[in-house]
């Protein structure tokens, strides 16, 4: 029996779910209902649309054989009757009948229908600041806010940029004004870091440090409380200072459109996310939902939680169509996976970041590795740094997070684990994960495999170790004579440090046995080497010999390198 089958919002899960069930009942009906003219595209192409990688706005909106996803297309290739330009303000579910209004001209239709899709997304989380409403204000929702950045850039209105929020969005937007076209930019954010929480402080210092030699210009710590100009915005005024600005882009979250399914009594969550079951459905059976106006399961933790991702939705979507026609596919939850690129950078990450674990009642703990991203002699390598997040008691790996070059390889690791996580994979499973291996593309003992020992040696009491954080703190604290730093390399390395600091000692890590008489015993050891392999092996031989007060530099010089210490 042929279906009529109404889908309320036209971006992502939309017509996913659309074109899914077209293909598995061509003889049912589809309409799709948007309130604005741009349906089907990739918004999180914007800020590469923004920044020239994207040389026009109609290339997020048109197929891989370069057909436009309008409504011409979803009718001809679909057969899905699209409505642009029109709200669904109301839902009848008894009735089973959507209220339409036209955006322009306010004419209300009724739809019927035998099942509906809400596909409603989320919106930007306004600050509700003084000035907000002054040109050159932004927020980077939608294909016309992207157009008139570009425009503004491209006739050369904009010197000054500032960002508000250190996420996603708001790094990617700061790279697209810096990179491509010199502007200088400011990025301000509320918490002391990057990418909070998502990333440990350590892999934030070392993103925010490449992004700084690059030109980008942080605020951390500071909350914005007013913008200025007359009619254009021209100045940003926080609680520690003012900025100019030329443009300002507000990057301070998504919130769920779930008016819509509250107004109809549709279970929605506190946190304004409508709830649905694994198939989709809302507490209305007949009445399926996704993408950015959901909660769904986190795997890890089994509780609710909210991830506006347009893979989430895409892949949503195709649970939703698969149903809509009578199937049982299902959508377990997420892990939370997601990469960023910074320049040469990236930063990547599945599951929790330590501070998360710890707040969510965890007893965590993590470990930072620092490692070629192939073999060592291979003539083309570059340095990975990987952390990784473990429940102590039962090992467990709770999430992984990476900052590497702008490519596959650290981003191919976070990917491997995060298929991993859903199973409750613990250090072992890590340590033995099978990796495809060729000199060009991995070690011997590829990075997992290794960051995995280095957790279980860090959880048996073998590596006792700090990150670049800590391992600062410990430098500043040296001239109280209780430290003892010790430099595992070869001589040619260390000297240089010899010459600058009277508290920093050489000995190689072969020659301890040899040099024991060397080391103090009252005093702590603090172990350094190029990337903390060295200095872990020179700790198990202290160990050996009864030199028990000793810590290992997790990550090494390379570590604090990228940290930005300079010492």
């Amino acid at each position: 029996m042929s279906q009529h089958i109404v889908v309320i919002g036209a971006v992502a899960l939309g017509p996913k779910a659309a074109a899914r069930f077209k293909r598995l009942e061509p003889g049912s009906k589809v309409t799709m209902v948007d309130k604005t003219d741009s349906i089907s595209y990739g918004g999180c192409g914007i800020p590469y649309y923004v920044s020239g990688d994207v040389s026009e706005p109609m290339q997020l909106r048109t197929t891989s054989f370069h057909m436009v996803r309008d409504e011409t297309f979803f009718k001809e290739t679909k057969d899905v009757d699209v409505i642009p330009l029109t709200e669904a303000i109301a839902v009848d579910r008894e009735a089973k009948k959507v209220t339409l209004r036209h955006v322009k001209t306010g004419e209300e239709t009724i739809l019927d229908y035998d099942k509906l899709v809400m596909a409603t997304g989320a919106s930007p989380r306004h600050l509700n600041l003084p000035g907000e409403e002054l040109d050159g204000v932004h927020y980077v929702s939608n294909l016309y806010d992207a157009v008139q950045i570009r425009e503004a850039v491209t006739k050369g209105l904009v010197e000054k940029a500032v960002i508000v929020g250190a996420g996603f969005i708001g790094l990617e937007m700061a790279e697209a004004f810096a990179d491509m076209w010199g502007i200088d930019t400011t990025v301000i954010e509320i918490a002391d870091q990057i990418m909070p929480r998502y990333v440990s402080p350590a892999l934030a210092v070392m993103g925010r440090h490449h992004m700084e030699e690059k030109g980008i210009s942080f605020q951390l710590g500071q909350v914005v409380k007013e913008l200025k100009g007359d009619g254009r915005v021209s100045r940003v005024v926080t609680n520690k200072g003012e900025y100019d600005a030329d443009v300002v882009v507000i990057s301070a979250g998504v919130i769920p459109n779930s008016d819509l399914a509250k107004s109809c009594g549709l279970a929605v969550s506190d946190r304004g996310g409508i709830q649905v079951n694994e198939r989709m459905q809302t507490s209305d059976p007949d009445i399926y939902s996704g993408g950015d106006c959901v909660e769904i399961t986190n795997q890890i933790t089994g509780k609710p939680f909210y991830l506006p991702m347009g893979s989430m939705a895409n892949r949503q979507g195709r649970v939703i169509g698969t149903n809509l026609a009578g199937g049982n596919a299902t959508f377990t939850g997420a892990i939370g996976s997601f990469v960023v690129k910074l320049f040469e950078q990236s930063l990547a990450g599945a599951g929790l970041s330590l501070a998360t674990a710890k707040d969510l009642g965890y007893d965590a703990m993590s470990v930072l590795l620092v490692q070629l991203d192939r073999a060592h002699f291979y003539p083309t390598k570059q340095l990975m740094t990987l952390e990784l997040v473990v429940d102590k008691p039962s090992r467990r790996i709770l999430g992984i997070q990476g900052l590497g070059s702008y490519g596959d390889a650290m981003v191919g690791r976070i990917n491997a684990v995060s298929a991993l996580l859903p199973h409750k994979p613990t250090t072992a499973d890590i340590s033995n994960m099978e990796m495809a291996y060729s000199p060009p593309f991995s070690a011997a003992m590829d990075i997992l495999n290794t960051l995995g020992n280095m957790a279980d040696n860090a959880l048996d009491g073998r590596n006792r170790g700090i990150g670049p954080a800590e391992f600062e703190k410990l430098w500043h604290e040296r001239k109280n004579g209780e430290l003892f730093f010790l430099d595992c390399r070869e001589e040619p390395d260390a000297r240089p440090f010899l010459e600058r600091h009277k508290n920093w000692h050489n000995i190689p890590q072969g020659k301890i046995y040899e040099r024991l008489a060397e080391i103090p015993t009252d005093r702590t050891i603090v172990l350094v080497c190029n990337t903390g392999a060295r200095s872990y092996e020179a700790q198990i031989m202290l160990d050996h010999k009864g030199v028990t007060n000793v810590i290992n530099l997790h990550g090494g010089m390379a570590a604090l390198k990228k940290w930005g210490m300079d010492i």
